[in-house]
């Protein structure tokens, strides 16, 4: 079995890629460029430097509001005329807005690279945020929050639950805002955002596909150069002060079934070439979840029956901390107490037991073939391209993602279990689910399009 096993890894991170180009123009601005030449496309993305960790009190979510403003026209280009432009080249685009960054994507036949450029060096320069298009805006937003949070269950106990494991760093707050913020936003305040913020020395340029590297830094240089380079507002540190015990809390929503979410702190990537620990965090997420052989859904799901799904994630790139989380939905007839109590067994069997070769040899296929058809995806080369730039991680942590998983140690996982997975690390929320009233709204308001 292992040998079978080791013959799959092989095989999979035997399928090399292209070097990666990564330069920072003379304005700061940093292009990275990752050919790939199996098909005529292309996908550009522009990261800002700038999420919802960088906001303050009575202004959350202006970062995602400010995504939404970017589509409504700059001194050149009319409102609505961008996305026009590159459906009408063949193309199509969206944005995004993390935690971490915002993002704005364009996946085009290769020959169009540089309109995507064009396009995106006006908008970072030239954007117009008018106070009557901001007040329609705003509205969709807020419908937005009411459709993605206010009305599921899941995601207010997750809001709630991030407002409370995290006691002073800006991850407790949501990155599409609190409604009240919304509520009171202004037209300044978005201008404010992107007078701060969206300047070439606080972005990244990541083009990935049949492209080349020196081709694509021409078109940079031609399209973002020009753009002077801004003082940034300074970034104070944010760290989170140790937690001293485990905390806890109920959240009362409409709902058909109660709901578990429980999340321990943990470390994240910085130092990629010495850190271990989030290597074998990321495995250990991997023999509770992700299959029907993982530990939570096999004893959980199927031999105790006390769950009807539960799963774990954890993910390690991430400017700030991170959490490592298991959440579970518990079978009819069953507590949340009792499903509570199989999860901690289970997290106490890997402290105290540890996990054999062949399961880890297993998991370390699943989590490494993932990783490697993901790449397969010029869009997700571009997204981990983006993701490790903003986080502060070079592409070459990255490129030596696979060989530091593939270096993990049934004990480090172990140990990553003993020193992370810890009752003063943990905060759990629980939903009691209220009677769930009828839903007199209409559909949503149109423009809710962008993904988060």
């Amino acid at each position: 079995m292992q040998g079978m096993w080791g013959m799959l890894l092989a095989l999979l991170v035997g399928s090399a890629q292209a070097a990666v180009t990564d330069v920072t123009l003379d304005n700061g601005m940093r292009v990275i460029v990752q050919e790939d030449h199996r098909a005529p496309v292309m996908v550009s993305q522009v990261w800002y430097r700038a999420g919802s960790m960088d906001e303050f009190n009575g202004t959350t979510g202006v970062a995602h509001v400010l995504e939404h403003m970017m589509f409504k026209g700059t001194q050149n280009v009319p409102p609505g005329e961008f996305s026009k432009r590159i459906a009408a080249a063949g193309g199509r685009e969206n944005a995004f807005t993390s935690r971490d960054h915002t993002a704005y994507f364009q996946q085009m036949q290769k020959d169009r690279l540089e309109l995507a450029m064009q396009l995106e060096a006006d908008r970072m320069a030239n954007l117009v945020i008018s106070d009557e298009l901001f007040a329609k805006e705003i509205q969709v937003v807020m419908e937005e929050r009411r459709l993605r949070t206010d009305d599921q269950a899941q995601s207010v106990v997750y809001e709630r639950l991030m407002a409370t494991a995290y006691q002073t760093h800006p991850y407790r707050r949501p990155i599409i805002g609190w409604m009240d913020d919304l509520q009171h936003m202004t037209g300044q305040d978005a201008r404010d955002w992107y007078s701060h913020w969206y300047a070439p020395n606080n972005a990244t340029l990541v083009v990935a596909g049949d492209v080349k590297a020196d081709a694509v830094i021409a078109l940079a240089k031609r399209y973002f150069g020009a753009l002077p380079a801004r003082a940034l507002p300074e970034r104070k540190p944010q760290a989170e002060p140790a937690q001293v015990g485990n905390k806890r809390i109920v959240v009362k929503a409409p709902a058909q079934v109660p709901y578990l979410l429980m999340a321990w702190h943990a470390p994240t990537l910085k130092d990629w070439e010495k850190d271990t620990a989030p290597y074998a965090l990321q495995i250990l997420a991997g023999v509770l979840s992700g299959n029907d052989s993982a530990r939570l859904q096999k004893t959980l799901v199927k031999t105790q029956q006390i769950a009807v799904n539960a799963s774990a994630g954890y993910d390690a790139v991430a400017r700030g901390p991170g959490l490592f989380v298991i959440d579970a939905t518990p079978a009819q007839g069953k507590s949340v107490a009792a499903l509570e109590q199989a999860i901690r067994t289970e997290v106490a069997r890997v402290q105290r037991d540890g996990i054999s070769e062949a399961e880890l040899a297993r998991v370390k296929a699943q989590v490494i073939a993932a990783d490697v058809y993901q790449r397969d995806s010029l869009f997700y080369q571009a997204m981990q391209l983006g993701e490790y730039a903003t986080a502060g991680l070079p592409p070459e942590a990255l490129a030596r993602r696979v060989d530091k998983l593939r270096a993990v140690t049934a004990k480090a996982v172990q140990a990553a279990a003993q020193q992370w997975l810890q009752d003063d690390r943990l905060s759990v929320a629980e939903l009691d689910p209220q009677a769930l009233k009828p839903q007199a709204r209409g559909t949503a308001v149109p423009g809710v399009r962008h993904v988060n």
